[in-house]
């Protein structure tokens, strides 16, 4: 007689399982390479700098403890408890803010669509920096414009300076001409190479032009590699992790080594922590600590929740929360040390201020560090180390996202793609209408559209929404108190009291105050600080962040009509799915309770 497996009738096909970590080095590494991203390298030392130096450390510091770690360990230990992906988790805590799961995904997806082609410039880079001559150091190609004069550096690098008949819009390196009249455009081979070379950008986001088919083909290959990390699931994201995770930190710590040993490197670093604690006034230093935070600490997107739903119930998180929280800050410290260093060596050599050449995001990565690197000697070697790093930090936060939306969708519809097979070709699908997508973010204009998507979809105000309404969803509905006794039942001990007081009170205000401060505040985005938007393109950006942000109220209320009862009884139904205990906020069945009762005794 043929056996059968347990549970699946004649005719069924059995569900393949859910899966766990193999071990808990894999789980660190998964959450270490997606939290230690680009903005620990392009972003913080930049934003250290320019708001006060070391002064910046002291609201960094007090955004840390109010929301990246109570969040950082609200998530996890969210994911840990439930077993489940970044919506169903709602389902079994609080129904009712089940929108919120919604609108981390679609923060997600945004984030899949832009995050990778930062990757597929770096590749672009990475594979020129094998040439003889780095390209972005000479003025004698074919994508070089205007009248052209140019004049050998000390150390062999070309600069150029390109006149027209025009008036100033763009103030870029001034290196070799100091006194020319107001129809001087000055620039630099290498932001010639990103502008002409890479994307061949246009006049604006009206002319989307034609496709930059070299930078197609780099991201056809960055989304093989993810592809092929995450077909898998965790069994083949757990292994990539081993590389991905760690590799950058190898040439990290080269690029350090090698930049502090640099003339001009002292400067660099006194300048980026140069503390200047009259800053601490400015309500804008306080924002852009606070933004680095959310950002960097990949919370308020469900992306923690997920990944610890693949652990066992009884791991401490609790503990791997502070190690994983220092490691990402430490990260983004010592990462200053090693761009200022080779930030101070290029103003060195060229006798400017280091402000003149300091950059943050593409700026940094594309036309300030590859124009240092070419002043170099053996600049092809450092030209590689650097974006074999900007690669590999990259592609582990893209694949681990791409887990976390597979793994939401999944757990959303185990019966339909669980079945054997079916995993892999939703992800192909996934991967190909992504890829479909972000067609016109490679066109000649696509960078306009790429800032559209980036500045208002992926980041600030919607991210800030979603964190308030975490907070104050477990902090007051499903109980702060019922959560402290969730980590001691998994954990074993009893959480610092303060995280209590965080969700409740400060967590949800400060999150609050940010995310009305970042309205009251807002800029309108511009491109090169001298190209405007039209109006259209501001809408479509308000629109993509809108999308994310009004998923929380229109899943409460989309629940709150469907589910069947009087008002507080459906109220009651979507904020309480399990009775809880009133005397401790628990469960009369759960382990956790039989442990406070023991120690009651």
């Amino acid at each position: 007689m043929r056996s059968k497996k347990r549970g699946v009738q004649p005719g069924q096909h059995a569900l393949e399982e859910r899966g766990h970590w193999s071990n808990k080095v894999e789980f660190l590494l998964a959450v270490a390479g997606n939290i230690v991203g680009l903005g620990n390298v392009w972003r913080f030392p930049y934003l250290c700098y320019k708001n006060g130096g070391g002064a910046f450390l002291v609201p960094y510091l007090v955004f840390v403890l109010t929301c990246g770690v109570p969040i950082f360990l609200l998530e996890t230990t969210m994911g840990q408890h439930t077993q489940q992906g970044g919506i169903s988790c709602w389902r079994k805590m609080c129904p009712l803010a089940e929108g919120i799961g919604y609108g981390g995904q679609l923060i997600l997806l945004y984030t899949s669509t832009t995050y990778i082609i930062v990757m597929a410039w770096a590749f672009f880079y990475l594979l020129f920096s094998f040439n003889s001559t780095l390209p972005w150091s000479t003025c004698d190609n074919y994508w070089n414009t205007g009248e052209v004069r140019c004049v050998c550096m000390s150390l062999g690098v070309r600069v150029c300076v390109y006149i027209f008949v025009t008036l100033v819009t763009v103030d870029c390196f001034d290196i070799t001409m100091r006194n020319h009249t107001n129809h001087t455009k000055r620039t630099s081979a290498a932001m010639e190479f990103w502008e002409h070379r890479v994307l061949k950008i246009s006049g604006g986001i009206e002319e989307i032009g034609s496709i930059r088919w070299e930078v197609l083909l780099c991201l056809l290959a960055m989304w093989v590699i993810c592809y092929f990390s995450v077909w898998k699931g965790v069994k083949s994201t757990g292994k990539v992790v081993y590389f991905t995770a760690t590799f950058p930190y190898v040439m990290l710590l080269i690029l350090l080594i090698r930049g502090l040993s640099l003339p001009g490197a002292r400067q660099g670093v006194e300048f980026y922590l140069l503390p200047e604690l009259s800053r601490l006034a400015d309500p804008q230093v306080w924002m852009a600590a606070g933004s680095q935070i959310f950002f960097s600490y990949s919370i308020g997107v469900g992306t923690l929740t997920t990944l610890g739903s693949y652990n066992n119930q009884k791991n401490n998180c609790y503990r791997d929360c502070f190690w994983l929280c220092s490691l990402n800050s430490c990260t983004s410290v010592v990462a200053g040390f090693a761009v200022f260093s080779v930030l101070g060596f290029m103003a060195h050599e060229q006798g400017v201020p280091i402000a003149d050449v300091a950059e943050s995001g593409p700026g940094l990565a594309f036309i300030a560090y590859p124009m240092a690197v070419a002043m170099m000697p053996l600049p092809q070697v450092w030209s590689v180390c650097f974006f074999i790093m900007i690669v590999l930090l990259g592609l582990d936060t893209e694949f681990v996202s791409m887990e976390v939306v597979m793994t939401s969708i999944t757990d959303l519809f185990p019966a339909v793609l669980r079945r054997p097979g079916r995993r892999e070709r939703f992800l192909l699908l996934f991967c190909l209408t992504c890829f479909f997508s972000q067609l016109v973010m490679i066109t000649e204009g696509g960078m306009y559209v790429f800032q559209i998507i980036d500045y208002y979809a992926c980041n600030g105000a919607c991210i800030l929404f979603l964190c308030v309404f975490e907070s104050l969803a477990i902090g007051w509905i499903f109980g702060a108190e019922r959560m402290y006794g969730v980590i001691a039942a998994m954990t074993g001990e009893r959480a610092n009291p303060f995280f209590k007081i965080c969700w409740r009170y400060l967590t949800p205000l400060v999150s609050l105050g940010a995310f009305i401060y970042s309205l009251v505040d807002y800029q309108p985005l511009t491109f090169n600080r001298w190209y405007v938007y039209p109006t259209w393109a501001y809408v479509m950006g308000w629109m993509m962040a809108l999308s994310s942000i009004l998923l929380v109220p229109g899943c409460a209320l989309y629940k709150l009509s469907t589910t069947s009862g009087t008002l507080s009884q459906r109220l009651h139904r979507l904020c309480w799915p399990e009775p809880p205990d009133c005397s401790l906020g628990l469960r009369k069945d759960t382990a956790l309770h039989r442990i406070t009762e023991e120690e009651l005794e």
